[in-house]
C-alpha cells in the first residue's frame, strides 16, 4: 500500500448518547462547542461553523467502556493559552476532568461527558520541538498547571464563552481488540505511518504528525465491539484531501477483500476490532 496523502487529517466524530438534551447542554457549557444543527435524535456540534461532533440519540443508551470502539476523541485549539482559558474555565465552573497530562509534543487536559465518552481537549507544543522524533519524544508527565495558567493575566476572570475559533478534530484514539492487526491495518493497508508503538498500544499519523489515530488495549483486549443500543462510537471520520484519494485508498480496501459500506458522505470501512472509519473528501 502506498503512503496515504500527508494532507489527510481525521475529522467528525459520530457518538450514540442516551439523552440528547442532556448532551447538548455539557457539550455546549461544558466544551464550549456550538450546536449547528439540530433534528429529531440528532445535532451537529462544532467550532466556528466547522463540524467535529454528531451525536445520535438512542433512549436508554447504556456505557460500553470494557469493548473496543472510543477511548477519547481529541479537539485540538490552535494555541496554548486557549488550552488554558479552557482550563481556567474547567476550574471555575467545576467541569470535572479525569486527567491533566504533558505528553511533550502536547499539552493534554482528559474527562468523560455524561455518556462515559472520554474527550482530550490539547494543544500541540511547536512542531519543530519534535518533528521526527516522536517516538523518542512522546511520553505521559504530569502537567504543569501553573506554567499553563501563567499564559493568562488572572485565570479567575479570564472569560470564556466557547471553544476557540480554529479547534479542530486532531486526533481519535480507539481501544482495540490486538495491537498487530491493528497496525498492519492503519499502515499496511490504509497507508498510515507508524510514529510510535509499545506492546499495548500504537500511534499513526499522517504527514509526519505525532498521530491522527491511536490505539490500544489497556481497557479492552480480547473484547467484541459492543451491544447494540450502547452509547458508542457510531463512526470516525478520516478526511482525504481530494475525492481521488479517498478513491485511491477505498478500492486498495477493496482489493484487499474487505466490504465497504456507501454512505451518504462516502464509504464506511470497519477495522479489525470493528471501529468503523468513514472515508471523506
Amino acid at each position: 500500500m502506498s503512503a496515504i496523502a500527508p494532507q489527510t487529517t481525521v475529522g467528525p466524530v459520530h457518538l450514540t448518547v442516551a439523552d440528547l438534551d442532556r448532551s447538548l447542554r455539557y457539550y455546549g457549557d461544558a466544551i464550549g462547542l456550538e450546536k449547528l444543527e439540530s433534528g429529531p435524535g440528532r445535532a451537529s456540534l462544532g467550532s466556528a461553523g466547522r463540524e467535529l461532533l454528531v451525536l445520535v440519540e438512542e433512549p436508554g443508551a447504556k456505557p460500553a467502556p470494557s469493548y473496543t470502539g472510543l477511548f477519547h476523541f481529541a479537539l485540538l485549539v490552535p494555541e496554548r493559552p486557549a488550552l488554558a482559558g479552557w482550563l481556567a474555565h474547567a476550574a471555575r465552573d467545576r467541569v470535572g476532568l479525569t486527567g491533566l497530562s504533558d505528553h511533550r509534543v502536547s499539552e493534554a487536559i482528559y474527562l468523560r461527558d455524561p455518556d462515559y465518552h472520554g474527550i482530550e481537549i490539547y494543544a500541540d507544543r511547536p512542531r519543530e520541538s519534535w518533528d521526527g522524533d516522536v517516538a523518542e519524544i512522546m511520553t505521559t508527565l504530569p502537567l504543569d498547571v501553573d506554567d499553563l495558567l501563567g499564559e493568562l493575566d488572572d485565570p479567575e476572570t479570564e472569560p470564556f464563552e466557547r471553544l476557540a475559533d480554529g479547534t479542530v478534530m486532531g486526533h481519535v484514539h480507539l481501544q482495540v481488540s490486538e495491537i498487530p492487526d491493528t497496525t498492519a491495518f492503519y499502515r499496511d493497508l490504509l497507508g498510515f505511518d507508524l510514529m510510535a508503538q509499545i506492546p499495548q498500544a500504537a500511534f499513526l499519523s499522517a504527514g509526519g504528525y505525532h498521530h491522527h489515530i491511536g490505539a490500544n488495549t489497556w481497557q479492552s483486549a480480547g473484547a467484541a465491539p459492543p451491544p447494540p443500543g450502547s452509547a458508542a462510537l457510531r463512526h470516525a471520520t478520516i478526511v482525504l484531501p481530494d475525492s481521488a484519494e479517498r478513491d485511491r485508498v477505498a478500492g486498495a480496501i477493496s482489493d484487499a477483500g474487505l466490504e465497504l459500506q456507501e454512505a451518504e458522505h462516502g464509504p464506511i470501512v470497519h477495522d479489525p476490532s470493528g471501529n468503523a472509519l468513514l472515508l471523506a473528501a
